[in-house]
């Protein structure tokens, strides 16, 4: 009698299983988390055109000069800290800073960290309309 040889199967885990929970976790953590938006200042940059803009006479102006010093409305600072200018703000603008509008205007040597600095802090205080001025360019210069 001739037995015939079994043949040795390997065995075979069926992960078909473990794939459907996995897809349906990763689902269920995509759909669940609250995607963050940073947006703590919204700024609107002027267009450097032509055009001459109207500035409201109740505005905020911050001048940053070229040495990283502040102006608040063409009043110098004492020192050029983040808690000095905050207020200087707070004085001038008062409860209204929400609804006041303010016109950062930089020099072209000044630091980006000064610039940063008066915009951070302008945006701790709620000014909601910031703007950047810019020089208008002549075609041609």
């Amino acid at each position: 009698m001739k037995f015939s040889r079994r043949r040795d199967m390997e065995p075979e885990i069926n992960v078909t299983s473990l794939i459907d929970v996995v897809l349906l976790l990763v689902m269920f953590f995509m759909v669940s988390t609250s995607f963050v938006r940073d947006g703590h200042l919204r700024l609107q940059l002027p267009a450097a055109s032509g055009v001459d803009t109207h500035v409201v006479d109740s505005a905020v102006t911050i001048t940053v000069a070229a040495d990283g010093s502040y102006h608040v409305n063409g009043q110098a600072l004492v020192n050029s800290r983040a808690t000095t200018l905050r207020s200087a703000l707070e004085r001038v603008a008062g409860d209204g800073a929400a609804g006041a509008m303010l016109t950062i205007r930089a020099d072209a040597r000044a630091t980006h960290q000064a610039v940063v600095t008066a915009m951070d802090v302008a945006g701790k205080l709620g000014f909601a309309q910031v703007n950047i001025a810019t020089v208008n360019l002549q075609p041609g210069s």
